[in-house]
């Protein structure tokens, strides 16, 4: 069976490390087969909000966004999203934000337009 430790810790909340824990459970009878994270490290990833939409001039499935959320206050996204409206909060990675898999997220030009 799988389970979270925070769903672990809403029970039982010692104020021991995850290694510590799992060293307790298992001295305790119950055998603990792995402990992985929930999702891969990121950073640079902030609540945004989607100011305003216009379609790609150059792209019939990519649209211009303005977002606000970042450092850097309002910027210019190019994205295929076709649910993005005025209003919508999002996971917005700014500019030199790290994401699974090595990738790095830089300003870059799509079709013409930058983003």
């Amino acid at each position: 069976m799988k389970f979270s430790e925070s769903w672990l810790r809403e029970w039982v909340n010692p104020a021991i490390e995850t290694t510590e824990l799992v060293a307790q459970l298992t001295m305790a009878g119950l055998e603990v087969d792995a402990v992985e994270p929930v999702a891969p490290p990121f950073s640079g990833v902030v609540v945004g909000v989607i100011i305003a939409v216009e379609p790609h001039p150059n792209a019939d499935k990519l649209r211009v966004c303005q977002v606000a959320g970042g450092p850097d206050g309002e910027v210019q996204v190019v994205c295929g999203a076709p649910n993005a409206r005025a209003g919508l909060k999002i996971p917005f990675a700014t500019v030199g934000a790290q994401l699974p898999n090595d990738m790095k997220i830089r300003k870059a030009k799509l079709r013409d337009v930058e983003s």
